[in-house]
C-alpha cells in the first residue's frame, strides 16, 4: 500500500472559512433573537413591523438562509464537498426570505444592508467553494496518492 499525504491548501482557505463562519453564527443569532418575543417586543418599531410581518415561509427561508450557511461554512473547514450544495441552498434560502419585503418602500436601509451582505457574502462562498474544488482543496476523500 503506498504512503498517502493530505492535500495542503493555502492559509486564506481558513481565514475566509472561519470569517465566513463568523459572519453566519450572527445571522443564526439574529434569526434566534428575532424568535424570542421578549427581544421582538423591545425592537425599533420599523424593525418589529419586518419581523411581524413575515409569512412563515419566508422565516423557514431566513432560517435555511443562516443555518445552512454555517452549516456550509463548517463544511468548508472540514473540506467537503457537498458545502457547495449546502451554499447554494442557503443563497436560495436568503432570496426567498427577502421576497415579502421587496415591495416595502420603507424598509430601513439598515435591513437592506444587511440583506445585500448576505447576498454577496453567500455569492462568494459558492464561488469559493467551487474554486477549492476545482483546486483539490475540498472533496469526499482528502488523501491522494
Amino acid at each position: 500500500m503506498s504512503e498517502k499525504s493530505a492535500i495542503s491548501v493555502h492559509w486564506s482557505f481558513w481565514i475566509i472559512g472561519a470569517v465566513g463562519l463568523i459572519f453566519n453564527f450572527f445571522g443564526c443569532m439574529n434569526y434566534i433573537s428575532q424568535m424570542n418575543a421578549e427581544m421582538v417586543a423591545s425592537m425599533p418599531d420599523e424593525y418589529r413591523a419586518i419581523v411581524e410581518s413575515r409569512p412563515a415561509w419566508g422565516t423557514a427561508a431566513f432560517a435555511i438562509a443562516v443555518f445552512g450557511g454555517a452549516l456550509g461554512c463548517l463544511l468548508l473547514l472540514l473540506r467537503k464537498s457537498v458545502a457547495v450544495y449546502v451554499f447554494i441552498a442557503a443563497l436560495v434560502g436568503a432570496v426567498m426570505a427577502q421576497i415579502p419585503f421587496l415591495g416595502m418602500a420603507d424598509l430601513p436601509v439598515a435591513a437592506w444592508i444587511g440583506w445585500l451582505s448576505q447576498l454577496g457574502v453567500g455569492a462568494f462562498l459558492i464561488w469559493y467553494s467551487n474554486w477549492s474544488k476545482g483546486k483539490g482543496w475540498i472533496s469526499q476523500d482528502q488523501l491522494v496518492n
